[in-house]
């Protein structure tokens, strides 16, 4: 059980009251808490791109965008913690610079042009997903983030977002802070460590329970 799945599986036992059970008996008994929705924000792409695969550090076969590169990974599931296939998992974030892929961010920093900033995949039979991306940066205003949004057939769509854990901005970030008690906000933080495979990129796992 990674330490995501251990959070949301301490927190449903917690919301349930104590259990006198056999250790084993207690991960069955227990239940997932579902990852907590959020705002879409006013970003959303206006305008998707022509390649909107899962690896955003490259538009088609261009150059390489800027920014500290990023495997993100995890698990689609249910609130039994089974895995989800056949889930259609999108991310947009902003880009280096702070600059999204819309007409209507105000940012006035350059865009960076290597950078898809936004992708889109579909779970696998164990419920993976896979992103290749950047590290999210802050911009005026908000704590750095990467947004999400799950759809898939008998589960209602979630958009949420994924916060790096500890970053100092978390707490004066009010949608950060919006999600509630400090072990809730625990489900919408990931840690980016360095990668197993790569010494210059990094790697965060993220696993996402809907309600099904």
């Amino acid at each position: 059980m990674t330490d995501t799945n251990r959070r949301r599986f301490l927190i449903g036992l917690a919301a349930s009251g104590p259990l006198l059970l056999p250790a084993p008996l207690l991960r069955a008994a227990g239940h997932f808490v579902l990852t907590p929705a959020q705002s879409a924000g006013p970003f959303y792409p206006d305008e998707l791109p022509l390649d909107r695969d899962n690896d955003l550090i490259r538009v088609n076969d261009g150059e390489q965008a800027m920014g500290v590169i990023c495997n993100l990974y995890g698990r689609i599931l249910d609130h039994s913690g089974s895995p989800v296939p056949q889930a259609r998992v999108e991310i947009w974030q902003c880009d280096a610079n702070g600059r999204y892929h819309h007409q209507g961010d105000p940012n006035d920093a350059a865009p960076d042009p290597n950078f898809q900033g936004f992708g889109t995949t579909t779970t696998d039979a164990d419920g993976r997903y896979r992103f290749r991306t950047i590290k999210p940066v802050p911009y005026p205003g908000r704590t750095p983030h990467i947004h999400f949004k799950v759809k898939g057939e008998g589960f209602d769509e979630l958009t949420t977002q994924l916060y790096v854990a500890g970053h100092p901005q978390n707490s004066e970030d009010w949608l950060y802070r919006n999600v509630g008690s400090r072990d809730l906000r625990q489900l919408v933080e990931a840690e980016f460590v360095a990668s197993s495979s790569s010494a210059a990129e990094l790697e965060a796992e993220w696993d996402i329970v809907v309600g099904i």
